[in-house]
């Protein structure tokens, strides 16, 4: 069971340097997602336009507008997916070396779905803070005023409720194929590569990319609902009434904003998360068993 809390504090440990390390990404294909309007002057005309409209006004803060809430939530969120991951692993293969397709399958759904209900009001904040909506819910025309985090979760319960920290999680949840997708690949490469030779550092960092690129590729769509029903002028009634409105309104392209932007971050912060997350799991141990020697 230790070894459990090893994995969730270095999942946690990992998550927060990738995040840090990539997070101007993050803000770049979050705006680009949820934006409608590609046509005005001041819309976002792709990733590079975004970064320097961001950059001319509002300064390089902007790049990293909500990072303290996402450095918390990519914490709790890493700690609490890799402890229910690996405990499930663990029963799995108690009496066998690896886990089967299926298996990393099912771990990864009750890992996910784990985190998802605990973390979604986190990425509600996150999601807000990072797109500046704050502001412009009430005058589109104004510029956008920046928001701390305990004056974004004050706001959202004014105006909004409790109920508004769970918008988005149905395609929450259904995003959990994105880390069966991810995780899945993973184990079934490194189960492969592990007969071949001894993995590094590099190594982690290559399957980690690779493993997000398949499932960010294939699970984007439902990206873009999800952060648009974050937000809190979305009309969206559901999941699937989201994603007829995109498609109804700015056709099937709707459904791909930022992509791009999204699959360089996603794969950058997979990579250094599954790196680190494993250079610094060895010093975890360590220590864990350490201070059990003390008490």
């Amino acid at each position: 069971m230790s070894d459990n809390i090893a994995h969730a504090i270095s999942g946690a440990g990992g998550g927060i340097i990738s995040m840090i390390l990539t997070y101007p990404l993050i803000t770049v294909s979050s705006r680009l997602q949820v934006q409608k309007d590609t046509k005005g002057t001041d819309a976002y005309k792709g990733g590079i336009d975004t970064v320097v409209k961001i950059l001319k006004n509002e300064g390089i803060t902007g790049l990293y507008s909500g990072l303290n809430s996402a450095i918390f939530g990519i914490a709790l969120t890493n700690g609490i997916y890799y402890y229910f991951y690996e405990s499930t692993k663990f029963i799995f293969e108690r009496n066998k070396r690896s886990m089967s397709v299926v298996e990393s399958m099912l771990a990864g759904a009750i890992a996910g779905s784990a985190t998802v209900l605990v973390t979604n009001p986190i990425w509600v904040v996150n999601t807000r803070m990072t797109t500046r909506k704050e502001s412009l819910d009430e005058n589109e025309k104004s510029q956008p005023k920046r928001l701390g985090t305990i004056k974004t979760i004050m706001k959202i319960i004014n105006e909004d409720g409790f109920k508004a920290f769970w918008q988005g999680i149905i395609p929450a949840l259904i995003l959990v194929i994105n880390p069966i997708i991810q995780y899945t690949t993973f184990e079934q490469l490194k189960a492969r590569i592990e007969k071949l030779k001894k993995l590094g550092n590099f190594d982690f960092f290559l399957l980690g990319a690779i493993s997000k690129l398949i499932a960010t590729g294939s699970t984007y769509p439902y990206i873009v609902v999800k952060s648009r029903m974050q937000l809190r002028q979305s009309e969206y009634k559901s999941t699937w009434d989201g994603f007829q409105k995109i498609i109804s309104n700015e056709g099937y392209n709707g459904l791909y904003k930022g992509i791009i932007s999204k699959l360089i971050q996603s794969v950058f912060t997979a990579a250094f998360l599954f790196m680190y997350k494993e250079a610094l799991f060895k010093y975890t141990v360590k220590i864990l068993a350490l201070r059990k020697k003390k008490i």
